[in-house]
């Protein structure tokens, strides 16, 4: 077995030679060895286990939970890390589908203001109407706010729901997908498999609302051999937000034999 100095785990993991020194001393790198020298020396398997580190710092992983992969990790098998990294994985997917929801509502109410602020202005100091003291109500029509960086020309890929009203529609999204038993990539988009309990209604009144404010979303509610499904489809560059929002269809390598 090589080993190896601390320049050269630096240089062949990415981590500086004072970060390796500091996930040393925090026990996620076991305590180096010593060269008759006294210089630090690691072996292969540091590298290894620095490969994990920063998987999970890529994930977004704090270094609790990384220390959590890696005692999962200390049995040599490749189950129990996965099993650790799914869960944490899980709240962190509900973590950032929440901020994109927050951050959508505010991208609405930003731009819902500043359509405002060039409709009225008082002959006077700021009032309730003028949206410098809260949220204007003019009596506008809805304004679009645009979801990617380069809206496609028909229709827009844009969102006319009211910003107050976005984090709703999220929830009441996440409570129906929280019945899905399934998805599947379709050219442009994904099909949802629904519980045999689901109502109906619920999908199709839920897939109407948001077709109503996100006219760039193509929805069909089907009833066959399959089971209950919602079919949803939308242009390449709303492609991203289908996920986000629907969830991804899972690949091959992911589909249970």
């Amino acid at each position: 077995m090589s080993m190896l100095r601390i320049a050269e785990v630096a240089e062949r993991s990415g981590f500086s030679p004072p970060t390796l020194r500091y996930y040393e001393s925090i026990g996620l790198l076991p305590p180096a060895e010593r060269a008759v020298n006294g210089y630090r020396v690691y072996d292969d398997r540091t590298l290894d286990r620095l490969a994990v580190i920063a998987r999970a710092k890529q994930l977004g992983c704090s270094l609790d939970e990384i220390a959590e992969i890696l005692a999962a990790n200390g049995a040599g098998h490749c189950a129990p890390v996965q099993a650790r990294l799914s869960h944490l994985l899980a709240g962190k997917i509900a973590d950032a589908q929440t901020r994109i929801a927050e951050l959508t509502t505010l991208v609405a109410d930003l731009q819902r203001t500043a359509a405002a602020l060039s409709s009225y202005t008082p002959d006077g100091p700021c009032d309730e109407r003028c949206g410098c003291l809260g949220d204007p109500d003019l009596g506008l029509a809805p304004i679009p706010v645009a979801l990617v960086a380069k809206p496609g020309d028909d229709p827009p890929i844009a969102c006319t729901l009211a910003a107050k009203d976005m984090g709703q529609r999220m929830s009441d999204w996440q409570d129906l997908l929280a019945l899905v038993t399934g998805r599947t990539t379709l050219d442009g988009g994904v099909r949802l498999t629904f519980a045999p309990a689901t109502p109906l209604d619920r999908i199709a009144a839920l897939a109407a609302a948001e077709q109503d404010c996100c006219s760039f979303f193509r929805f069909a509610l089907t009833v066959d051999e399959r089971g209950t499904g919602l079919e949803i489809r939308a242009p390449a560059a709303a492609q991203d937000l289908v996920i986000t929002v629907f969830g991804a269809a899972p690949t091959p390598s992911e589909v249970p034999a």
